[in-house]
């Protein structure tokens, strides 16, 4: 009947990762709001949206990785190369310009991304072997050409600080001080939606999905998987470099030993969003989701006094167990 919602519709709502996971984040939201009640004040939540815009926009290449049926473990190297490599040469050559910065980051992003997407496309080797060697290679060569002295704030350009504490629309406290939409949390809106528009209405996107479902059948379908792999890769690498030039500009600090060693904590809010690590299968905004309820569960944690170690066990459980049920999800279905 017109007007009406079926139960049927009603039972595919809630057959979805995404509307769990929207459930659990409202439960637990309310939690730790009744412990703390600022936790939820509209200053908490912009603060949190600026501090895990960084995460979010390597979630979202994670994402498509996985998507894709592989998975990429050099990410972080790439971020903080891009980070450390801008920073170095906006100092050495004194342009004190955050879009210079942005441009040079991407670079290199795209640079690294391509050498991942040729290795696996051309020479066919395992995702993770092949991205997990790149890693220490990235890292390896980073410290050993470029350096591997940190530059603190005072060595900083302005133009990273200046770029950090840009606010979209900035609200006055009546008690003094003030808080506002940070340039950040528009740029991950702005990443989400071109990635999601990338993946439903292009046929680059319905590829992707392709190779990760079947990519043999892929193959046989006339799509070219070389091009849509080395594509998803340098995609990737691009946005390790927006998400290494967010980092410094929220930190005021660029050390490159940074970032390299919390792959897990960007994979888990993706797989966590209901990705399969098999491929194939996911959305866009169920790693929304996913980095949300990771960003809530580490600043929760921060607020009731927990160390980083317990962050580190919370993120190990929440792979654990949204991998399990991935797994057990993709048996089901076979059986039916």
């Amino acid at each position: 009947m017109t007007g009406t919602i079926s139960k049927s519709q009603i039972q595919k709502v809630f057959n979805q990762n995404e509307a769990y996971l929207s459930l659990i984040i409202v439960a637990y939201s309310i939690l730790v709001t009744s412990l703390n009640p600022s936790f939820l004040s509209f200053e908490n939540l912009l603060d949190l949206g600026k501090s895990s815009a960084s995460m979010g926009i390597m979630a979202i290449g994670v994402f498509v990785v996985l998507l894709s049926g592989g998975i990429d473990m050099s990410f972080t190297a790439i971020a903080i190369s891009g980070q450390y490599i801008a920073a170095n040469v906006l100092i050495a050559s004194g342009v004190d310009n955050i879009f210079f910065a942005f441009l040079i980051s991407c670079l290199v992003g795209l640079s690294l991304g391509a050498v991942n997407g040729l290795i696996i496309s051309y020479f066919k080797i395992p995702t993770f072997i092949a991205t997990l060697g790149t890693l220490n290679v990235f890292h390896g060569i980073l410290l050993t050409v470029v350096g591997t002295k940190a530059v603190n704030s005072a060595q900083l350009p302005d133009c990273f600080k200046k770029f950090g504490a840009t606010n979209v629309f900035t609200v006055v406290k009546p008690e003094g001080g003030s808080y506002g939409l940070s340039i950040f949390t528009v740029i991950f809106i702005a990443v989400a939606l071109l990635t999601w528009f990338i993946l439903t209405y292009t046929q680059l996107g319905r590829g992707i999905y392709a190779i990760g479902g079947d990519m043999e059948a892929a193959k046989r379908s006339g799509m070219n998987v070389f091009n849509i792999q080395f594509f998803i890769y340098c995609y990737v690498g691009i946005l390790a470099g927006i998400a290494g030039v967010l980092h410094v500009s929220l930190i005021r600090y660029s050390n490159p030993t940074y970032l390299v060693g919390s792959e897990l904590s960007v994979i888990a809010p993706v797989v966590l969003g209901g990705t399969r690590i098999t491929g194939g299968s996911g959305t866009v905004i169920g790693t929304i989701l996913g980095v949300a309820m990771i960003t809530l569960l580490n600043n929760s944690l921060i607020l009731i006094g927990l160390s980083s170690f317990w962050q580190e066990f919370f993120t190990g459980v929440i792979v654990a167990i949204s991998v399990s049920l991935s797994s057990y999800q993709i048996r089901k279905s076979m059986m039916i």
